[in-house]
């Protein structure tokens, strides 16, 4: 089986997962685009933009931990939400009351087609663990991988620090 290359070392937060396929936001990938680039009327939101997948690039997604401020998000863990709406987050960042540090936006997104994933697991194509709010809001993209690799310990821990191209060393 060819591996995806936009997947090699990606951290992919699983948003849904149903028989009609599997919707997930890559963590780790940052673009070089700030929220005021792409939303007209957010001037002065300067916060970076991470590439959610290779499905619909132009599309905007949104994680949070707010539904307080927030309505309409589904809950895909105890303290992260998917989506909502979205007019209440431009008038929850224009009033400050919303913090960049609660909200994080993906272009485009990660999807397999009814069993596609399920296929690529069994065929071990992913390692699994469990998500938390930790690494979707407070961990440097640049250091979900390896920390959520390193908290499975055994095996994984080791290959948190297994460089990228080992024939390079």
């Amino acid at each position: 089986m060819q591996w995806d290359p936009n997947f090699r070392r990606a951290v992919v937060l699983l948003c849904e997962h149903t028989d009609q396929g599997s919707f997930g936001l890559i963590l780790n990938r940052s673009l070089t685009l700030v929220m005021e680039q792409v939303v007209d009327d957010l001037p002065g939101f300067d916060e970076e933009i991470s590439w959610g997948g290779p499905v619909q690039p132009d599309t905007l997604h949104f994680l949070h931990r707010t539904p307080e401020i927030v309505e309409g998000g589904i809950q895909i863990r105890p303290d992260i939400w998917w989506g909502g709406d979205f007019d209440q987050v431009k008038e929850a960042i224009r009033t400050e009351a919303l913090s960049p540090d609660d909200i994080r936006f993906f272009l485009g997104y990660s999807g397999w087609s009814p069993g596609q994933l399920g296929n690529e697991v069994s065929q071990g194509g992913w390692i699994l663990s469990e998500s938390n709010e930790e690494a979707v809001f407070d961990t440097a993209e640049t250091a979900v991988w390896g920390k959520s690799l390193r908290q499975m310990g055994g095996t994984f821990a080791v290959l948190a620090n297994f460089p990228d191209h080992p024939s390079l060393n």
